[in-house]
């Protein structure tokens, strides 16, 4: 069983995008511009956030923190995407999910033009990557696809099973792992909660992509030996372990699937830290183009 580090991965991805941003500012450009709304104060957006600035100044990007109470309307909080896609200085932004209730995050989502749409959750890129385009691709699947490339994953005819169809997620890498090119060409099984005897689909399954939330989801009975496991779920429980009180959870039951496994990524440091360097690399593209 090898572990896939995501962290290694990612800090190498940090030092490549630092590389290509120290040469835009010697050619006397400037560097590129990053900026995230936050509204509220949902635990886990505000620590993504804080994690995705703290990269930003480890490669050179700038960044902008937006702020918000979530008692923000949802025509205000439009007018800031509508000046946000007007300022020339800002390459790229995101709009942090989930929003509160009150305010519909589709309509959010359509309001950002897709060239400084660098979460890649816009229509237009969405569509774009399904037909293989240039497009921005959503963070989670472009960092998974990263590290099988890195990795050295051979995908190719392979019978991937990914578990959830989330927009973010599970629909997109499912996309991804199908096209024509490498990492892909694999034959790709969705599995969500209406999929009956998910066990067994699993069990067939070369590589196992498991986004759905659940905390420990994914049991050793479910995986074949040499299975290749990337496990996307990140799932805060309550833990008398940490000085915090909680920790996090992925959807795959480590301790149990590991042995079975040729490839797994652990919950922390396997795909979150890759999420946010693809963002980054989101954000060198768009300032470049």
């Amino acid at each position: 069983m090898q572990l896939i580090d995501g962290k290694r991965i990612a800090d190498e991805i940090k030092a490549e995008i630092k590389i290509e941003v120290d040469m835009m500012k010697s050619r006397g450009l400037r560097p590129p511009h990053l900026a995230a709304v936050l509204v509220g104060h949902d635990g886990g957006s505000e620590t993504y956030v804080a994690h995705k600035i703290k990269a930003c100044e480890q490669t050179g990007i700038k960044s902008t923190l937006i702020r918000y109470e979530d008692d923000i309307t949802e025509a205000e909080l439009l007018r800031r995407i509508d000046d946000l896609n007007a300022d020339t200085d800002i390459d790229g932004f995101i709009v942090q999910l989930p929003l509160p209730k009150h305010i519909d995050e589709q309509k959010i989502i359509e309001a950002i033009l897709p060239s400084k749409d660098v979460d890649g959750f816009h229509p237009v890129n969405v569509g774009r990557m399904m037909i293989g385009l240039p497009c921005f691709v959503s963070a989670t699947p472009a960092g998974i696809m990263e590290l099988l490339s890195r990795y050295r994953i051979n995908t190719r005819g392979k019978h991937c099973v990914v578990l959830g169809r989330s927009n973010i997620v599970g629909k997109p890498v499912s996309i991804l792992m199908s096209r024509k090119a490498a990492p892909g060409d694999a034959t790709v099984t969705v599995c969500h909660s209406r999929t009956q005897n998910i066990p067994e689909i699993t069990r067939q399954a070369d590589i196992i992509i498991a986004a759905l939330g659940q905390p420990d989801f994914v049991t050793a009975d479910m995986v074949k030996e040499g299975a290749v496991i990337i496990d996307v779920g990140t799932t805060r429980v309550p833990s008398t372990e940490t000085k915090s009180g909680w920790k996090l959870k992925g959807d795959v039951k480590f301790d149990e699937v590991a042995p079975k496994c040729s490839y797994i990524t652990p919950v922390p440091g396997g795909v979150g830290p890759m999420t946010i360097v693809s963002l980054l690399r989101n954000t060198l593209q768009a300032a470049e183009r």
